[in-house]
This record gives structure tokens, C-alpha cells and sequence, in this order.
């Protein structure tokens, strides 16, 4: 194993190579980091597969974006990475955020990737009237952040109403990035994919849900789905052995 340092965008990245061979290129979730994918890299790695892992921009030990970026940013980033790499050819898998990041790539550079692989992907953004009372709300509530027990009421709200949501755990320009982030929908340019694409689920993943695998299986016309079962949102996780012989 490799542990890495490179300037790109003019900002510190870190980042793991695990093994030798064919490589692969991991784009983890949002608020991950490098060091929870290690156990399907080292996997792979005996597999002779050589597996890439940065900390994404504003995650693990890379620096944060100065500017509030969106998915397309994050994908100039890769595409700057992988000329750093010399990496003429390569597997892409992304996951939840990632893997929207992953499907940006490859509608931008589709000639590097010979096989992409969509892992509990964040593809579809539909601004449903919760989403955009969440984003509203946010907001408002950033008006006030000069009041007086802000902050403990800010925690209450996304504690017991949003809940779910990252954005609680997010500090700084990643709020805002985060919030640009959710408002991208891949929906209607899901069918430009043409790469050979693997889509992996949890079954009972409860973040992003099966049928949103489905509709992504129906929407890249070169596709399959590999469905695990009694696995959540984080497959790498919470059976690695098994993802990992999915992906070799």
C-alpha cells in the first residue's frame, strides 16, 4: 500500500494505491474518506486488480474547495487526477455521491473507462416538497446564525426533522457545496451512458432504495444489476467479500 500526495485544482489531495494490475478507480460517498474502502482494496488487490482511492475534495485529508463546486467540478478534479495517474484506461466505481460523480465522468470522458460500476448511486435528485422545504429552510435558518442558541436549535431541527440528511455533519464552504449538490438530478442524462455499467444494491438500503437501482438499470441501456441481499447503503462495509467478487 501507497499513501500518496498531489496537488490538483491547487488543492492537497491524498490518496491510496492498493495493489498491482488492472487498475480501479474508487470514488467514495459523501462525508466518507479512503481508509473505509481498504477492506474490498485489499480484496481486489489479490484479485491482481491495482485500486485507487482519493479523499475526494473536502473529505478525509484533501483539502476543502475554496468555491462552492457542484458535480461537475468534482469531475474536472477526477479527469485532472487521472492525467496525474497517466491512466489511459481504467475501471470507475463510485458510491451514493460518488457514484453520481462516477456517471459525470463517464459522460465526459467515456474512452477511459472500460467498466463502470454504480454502488448505492445518488442519482436521483427529485426536489420532492420535503427536499425543497429542507433546502428552503436552510437557508432561513442561516439568517439567523447570529441569534443566540442558533446552533442547538440548528442541531434540533436536523436531528428530529431532517434527520437523514448529511448536511448537519458538513462545515463550512461544504454546506453550500452540498447544498448545489442535492439539487443535481441525473435523470434525463442517465441514457447517454454508454459505458458497459454494473449497478450493485443493497436490498435493504433505506438511503437510496431499490427502486431507484431499477430505474437506473432501465435508463443505461448496457447495464446490470446485481442485487445483495440483507445489505444496506454501505456494502464495502458491511460485506466487502462479497462486493469485492461482484466487482472482479
Amino acid at each position: 500500500m501507497r499513501e500518496l500526495r498531489v496537488l490538483i485544482k491547487k488543492l492537497e489531495i491524498n490518496f491510496r494505491i492498493i495493489g498491482e494490475g488492472t487498475p480501479l478507480l474508487i470514488l467514495h460517498g459523501w462525508g466518507s474518506k479512503k481508509e473505509r474502502w481498504e477492506p474490498v482494496a485489499e480484496l481486489l488487490a489479490e484479485k491482481g486488480i491495482k485500486v485507487i482511492i482519493p479523499d475526494l475534495p473536502g473529505f478525509g485529508n484533501s483539502e476543502k474547495p475554496s468555491e462552492t463546486w457542484g458535480l461537475d467540478d468534482y469531475c474536472e478534479f477526477v479527469q485532472e487526477f487521472i492525467g496525474f495517474l497517466n491512466l489511459e484506461k481504467f475501471y470507475l466505481l463510485g458510491h451514493s455521491f460518488g457514484g453520481a460523480l462516477a456517471v459525470k465522468c463517464a459522460l465526459a470522458f467515456p474512452e477511459k473507462i472500460d467498466k463502470l460500476f454504480l454502488v448505492g448511486a445518488a442519482c436521483f435528485r427529485r426536489r420532492a416538497l420535503r427536499k425543497k422545504l429542507f433546502y428552503i429552510t436552510a437557508k432561513v435558518l442561516k439568517v439567523f446564525s447570529f441569534l443566540p442558541y442558533y446552533s442547538c436549535a440548528r442541531k434540533g431541527f436536523y436531528k428530529f426533522i431532517v434527520r437523514k440528511s448529511d448536511y448537519l455533519y458538513t462545515e463550512g464552504v461544504m454546506k453550500d457545496i452540498y447544498l448545489k449538490i442535492i439539487k443535481e438530478d441525473l435523470s434525463e442524462v442517465l441514457p447517454q451512458v454508454q459505458v458497459p455499467t454494473i449497478i450493485i444494491w443493497g436490498e435493504k438500503d433505506k438511503i437510496k432504495r431499490i427502486k431507484e437501482a431499477r430505474s437506473i438499470k432501465e435508463k443505461i441501456k448496457n447495464s446490470k444489476l446485481e442485487i445483495i441481499p440483507k445489505v444496506g447503503h454501505n456494502p464495502h462495509s458491511e460485506t466487502p467479500e462479497k462486493l469485492s467478487e461482484i466487482i472482479s
